[in-house]
Formats: C-alpha cells, structure tokens, sequence
C-alpha cells in the first residue's frame, strides 16, 4: 500500500507542477476520512533550491528517504535541465524496485535520461512530446492523452495534468473514494474525460500550389455544403484523380482529411464563441448531424462537443436542450 512520498526538488523546478505534488501527498486529510502520507521533499544538495520563476525553495532533506520511498515524484523543470545523476540513480532504483515513479510534465525528461522510460509508453508536455520522442527513441510517446501508467511508471502531461496522474496513483492503490476525498479538498474533478488533443491548436496545413489556393479557399467558406472530391476536382478544372493526387502532394493528405479537419477547426470556434446548439453547429460546419461531429471530436480531440465547450465556452451553461453526448464511456483516456 502506498505509504511514504518522495518529492524530489530539482533546480530550475516550477513551483506549480512542484506545488501538485505537494498538494495531493503532503496533505494531512485524516479529519476528512482521508490518509496522511509520509511525505518528504528531498534533494541531492540540501539548501536553497532555485526555480523556473526566480524564487528559492530551502529544502533541508537529502535523497536518503528517497531510497525506500514507495512513490518518487518528480516535478517539471526546463528542458534540457542537468540531472544529478544521484536523482537519476534513485529515479532508477526506484523502478527496479518497484515503488512508483511519477514524473510531471517536462519532468519526464528526467526520467527518460535516468533510462527508465525505455521501452515503455509516456508522455509529457505537448509542447514537448515531439523532442522528447526525437531525443529518447525507445520511448512509445503519447501525446494526446492526460497521462500514461506503464507498469509503475507513471508520466503526466501539462502543468494541471499532474493532478489527474496523481489522483491516478491515489485511486489505483487506495481506492476511489480515496482519490474523491483528495480531489473534494483540492476542488477538481477526480477523473477528468479526453485528453491534452483538445487544447492543442494544430493548424492546418495550407496549399502551396496557387492553382489550389483558390479551391482551398472555397472549401472553408463552404464547410455547410456536400464537398465531394468530383464537385472539387471539377472547380479546379482538373479531373478527379489528377485533382486527389495533386492535393496530396500538396497538403500531404487527402480532400476528405483536410476538410474534416477544417470542419473540426470551426465547430471549435462556434462551441467557444457561440450559443449555436450542438445539431446547428454540426450543419453549419457540414457534418451534418451532431452524433457525426461527437464522432471527430472523440477520434481527434479525445473529449465530446459539450465538453469542449464546457471546458472553452464563453457562454457556458449554454447547452443544445438535446445533447447526445451524454454517454462519456468512450472518452477515457
């Protein structure tokens, strides 16, 4: 059973990805029902430990905790950071023996360079997750979801993504009604649907080619309207095969691709910008019924309409009367 927490205080740390770690494992929460960790924050130099904003945090604790802890935790600090490779050794002993290893955000640099993650699936921030994949080959590298368990080793994505890795970590040895009185005290939710896809603005890649910039153009002002490759190809003046193959060569995917994900792009703006139901929006963007769109939200972002727009909506609590989002079994990452 999960008993005794090492966080481990890395210079250059940010203090909100430090903070999660602190915030779900050192907190005493008996009163409420709850378990109180033995929870330590250590490091390999004891003293002031500098971070990412200029500020310094004294810790007076060394690693020596850190070697039996049953979960070492190690927050986000700037790529391409030095590791002491007396955290590395510790970060290493720890899996080998099984205890848990968390890593927050950028922080699972530290445990790709400890070699831990090789082999196994992870994530990290989405900012990072291409260098990371780039830098550490062998890792399976994620970027779309909110965290990743491979075996006892558990890697979270962005900043607030730490808290569902840790409420994970909670609800997997001590239960959900565990991890329930955790999130109550911290006010979030104890299980969080989709992923990190929804909050990546990825732009569509634009033609090159200015015989298909006209085209390209018209498609986005006519998103309502049935697009088939024909009806492109013949306002482009091209036959249909000449037309698929040069927009491939061009955009590097097909017609249907790229204008679903134009389609995608702009129920996004109309889920956080207006009060358009989720069936008006789904014909206005030419997906033609709102089942439709929740199917290319779910495959591409990894959440629902209503929840994008719950989570980005400026008129939130504004909802369709009929909303078929209902079920969000298929969501979880």
């Amino acid at each position: 059973m999960l008993k005794t927490v090492a966080c481990i205080a890395v210079p250059q740390m940010a203090p909100f990805e430090f903070g999660v770690i602190c915030e779900v494992f050192g907190i005493d929460r008996t009163e409420h029902g709850g378990v109180a960790f033995d929870f330590h924050v250590v490091t390999a130099e004891p003293g002031p430990i500098p971070t990412k904003l200029g500020f310094s945090i004294n810790v007076d604790e060394g690693l020596e905790f850190a070697a039996t802890a049953d979960l070492i935790a190690v927050p986000a600090s700037p790529v391409g950071t030095p590791a002491d490779e007396a955290v590395l050794r510790v970060i290493r002993d720890a899996a080998e023996r099984g205890a848990w290893v968390l890593s927050v955000c950028s922080g699972s640099f530290m445990l790709a360079e400890a070699g831990v993650l090789d082999g196994r699936r992870a994530t990290t921030h989405w900012m990072y997750a291409d260098l990371l994949a780039e830098r550490y080959p062998s890792i399976e590298v994620d970027p779309d979801v909110l965290f990743v368990q491979d075996g006892n080793i558990v890697t979270g994505a962005g900043t607030a993504a730490g808290i569902d890795a840790a409420l994970h970590i909670v609800r997997t040895e001590l239960g959900v009604a565990q991890a329930n009185i955790v999130a109550r005290r911290m006010v979030v939710p104890p299980q969080r649907d989709g992923g990190q896809s929804q909050f990546i603005r990825t732009p569509v890649v634009e033609c090159r080619s200015d015989s298909l910039a006209a085209v390209t153009t018209w498609m986005v002002e006519h998103l309502d309207e049935e697009l088939t490759v024909d009806r492109l190809a013949r306002k482009a003046l091209m036959s249909p095969r000449t037309f698929a193959r040069k927009f491939r060569a061009e955009t590097g995917t097909t017609p249907n691709a790229w204008l679903n994900r134009q389609r995608l792009l702009r129920a996004q703006e109309l889920l956080e910008g207006s009060d358009l139901s989720l069936e008006e929006i789904a014909r206005e963007t030419g997906f033609g019924a709102a089942s439709v769109m929740r199917h290319h939200f779910v495959k591409v972002l990894q959440t629902t309409p209503t929840a994008y727009r719950r989570t980005f909506g400026s008129h939130l609590g504004v909802l369709s009367a009929v909303e078929p989002d209902a079920d969000l079994s298929s969501v979880a990452s």
